[in-house]
C-alpha cells in the first residue's frame, strides 16, 4: 500500500512539473508566468449537493481554490459559456439532463468543445463508459471519489490540456507569422509588377499613373460583370501590365507628335507581341540558352507561371483586339478575345482619350463618353462597355484621384 502511495504522490509531482512548465510558457489571459495547476477553474456537476460538497473539500485541502458547482444540469451549458473552466467533473444520471447528454452538447458546441471532462459515476456498466468516451469524456472516477485518486487524475487531465493549450498558442503564433509573410509577399509582387508596368509606360508617359488608371478601370468592369472579388484583384494588378512590350518600340515612334505612318504604326503594333514574350515563360530552348547567362536573369525572366504573369500575357496580347475583328496582333473578333482584353480595351482607351499624349491634348469627359458609345459593336464588346458606363462616376473619380503631373512638380 505504501508502494502505491509512493508511485501515487511521485506521478503528481511528475503531472504538476509538466503543468508548471507548460504554464509558464504563455498560455493565460492574465499572468501565466505565475500559474500553477492549482489555479485552474474546476467546474462540478452532479445533482446530489452533498457529492460536490465532498469533492470541493477534496480538492481545497489540495490547494484548488478556484471552484464552481451546480446541482442543476439545466443551467451547466449556461455556466459553461459564462465561466469557461479548464475542466469538468461530471455525473452520469441526473434527472434534468443527464451527463451524457452534456457531454454531447458540450462537443457540439465549438467555444466548449475542448473542454475536458471527467465522468463521476456510480454505475460500472461498461456501455455507459464506452458512450462516455466516444463522446469525449477524458476519465473516469468511481464513486464514492477517492481523495488521492481525484486530484492524480484531475492533474493528469490538467496536464494534458495545458500542453493542447500551448499548441494552440503556438500553432496560432505560427499561422500570425504566415499571414505576415504572405502579406509581405503579396505587397512586394504588387510592387515588382507596377515597376515592371512602369518600365514600359515611362517611355511615353513619365507619371507612371496611366497604368494605376487602367487597373482600376478595370477592375471597376470587372465587379460590376459579377467577376469575384478574387478575380477583380487579379484583373487589376495584370491590367497594369498591358503596355509593358512598349518597352521594345524606338522612342521616335512613342514619342513622335504626329500621325504614324504605315511603317511605324506597324512597328507599334508589335508592343502587343513584344509585351507577351516578356511575360510569358520562357520556351524549353530559350531556358537552355539562358542559362549559359546568370541564374539570377533565368530567375527574373523565367519565373512567369504565376496567375497574375499568366493573365498579363494574355491581357498584353489581346487589348488591342476589335469587336468586329478589325483589331490587332491576330484580327480577333467577339468572344474569340478573352472576357479580360475586351475589359482592358475599353479601360485603355477611355485614359488615352481622358489623357494628355504627345499627339494630342485630354478630351473632355462627354467627348469620351461619345467616342465610347460611337465604337460599340465595333471596337468594345457591348456587354463590357455598358458596365463600365454603368461605373463611369467612379472612374472620373479615379481619374481624379490619379491625375497625370510633370517632372517639374516633383522637384
Amino acid at each position: 500500500m505504501n508502494n502505491l502511495n509512493d508511485q501515487m504522490e511521485l506521478m503528481a509531482d511528475t503531472c504538476e512539473q509538466s503543468l508548471n512548465l507548460v504554464a509558464s510558457s504563455g498560455r493565460s489571459p492574465t499572468n501565466e508566468e505565475n500559474r500553477t495547476p492549482r489555479d485552474a477553474c474546476v467546474m462540478i456537476i452532479d445533482d446530489e449537493s452533498i457529492n460536490i460538497e465532498i469533492v470541493k473539500a477534496y480538492l481545497e485541502e489540495e490547494g484548488f481554490e478556484n471552484l464552481i458547482a451546480t446541482t442543476q444540469a439545466s443551467q451547466a451549458m449556461g455556466m459553461l459559456r459564462e465561466h469557461r473552466p479548464d475542466i469538468v467533473l461530471l455525473d452520469i444520471k441526473m434527472p434534468e439532463i443527464s451527463g451524457l447528454e452534456l457531454l454531447r452538447m458540450m462537443r457540439s458546441d465549438r467555444d466548449m468543445m475542448m473542454i475536458p471532462a471527467i465522468v463521476l459515476t456510480a454505475a460500472n456498466d461498461p456501455q455507459v463508459k464506452l458512450q462516455a468516451l466516444r463522446l469525449g469524456a477524458s476519465d473516469f472516477l468511481a464513486k464514492p471519489v477517492d481523495p488521492s485518486e481525484l486530484t492524480l487524475r484531475l492533474e493528469n487531465v490538467l496536464a494534458v490540456k495545458a500542453y493542447q493549450d500551448h499548441l494552440a498558442d503556438y500553432s496560432e503564433k505560427l499561422e500570425r507569422q504566415v499571414q505576415i509573410r504572405t502579406e509581405e509577399l503579396v505587397h512586394s509582387r504588387q510592387e515588382a509588377i507596377h515597376c515592371l508596368a512602369r518600365a514600359g509606360e515611362f517611355r511615353d508617359d513619365d507619371t507612371g499613373r496611366h497604368v494605376t488608371r487602367v487597373g482600376r478601370y478595370s477592375a471597376l468592369i470587372a465587379a460590376e460583370l459579377g467577376f469575384p472579388q478574387a478575380a477583380v484583384d487579379l484583373i487589376e494588378q495584370a491590367a497594369q501590365l498591358h503596355d509593358v512590350g512598349k518597352i521594345g518600340i524606338p522612342d521616335a515612334i512613342l514619342h513622335k507628335p504626329g500621325k504614324l505612318d504605315p511603317q511605324e504604326f506597324e512597328i507599334i503594333q508589335e508592343h502587343c507581341n513584344i509585351g507577351r514574350r516578356i511575360i510569358n515563360p520562357l520556351s524549353h530552348e530559350e531556358s537552355i540558352r539562358l542559362k549559359t547567362h546568370t541564374s539570377v536573369g533565368l530567375q527574373i525572366m523565367g519565373s512567369t507561371n504565376s496567375p497574375v504573369l499568366r493573365l498579363a500575357s494574355v491581357i498584353a496580347a489581346t487589348h488591342h483586339e476589335k469587336w468586329d475583328g478589325t483589331g490587332y496582333p491576330k484580327g480577333l473578333a467577339g468572344n474569340a478575345i478573352p472576357i479580360e482584353g475586351r475589359i482592358v480595351a475599353v479601360a485603355d482607351v477611355f485614359d488615352a482619350l481622358s489623357s494628355a499624349r504627345p499627339y494630342k491634348e485630354a478630351f473632355p469627359l462627354d467627348r469620351c463618353l461619345k467616342i465610347l458609345a460611337d465604337s460599340r459593336s465595333k471596337h468594345f464588346d457591348p456587354r463590357v462597355l455598358d458596365a463600365f458606363l454603368r461605373r463611369k462616376d467612379e472612374a472620373i473619380h479615379v481619374r481624379e484621384d490619379y491625375v497625370d503631373f510633370k517632372q517639374d512638380d516633383l522637384l
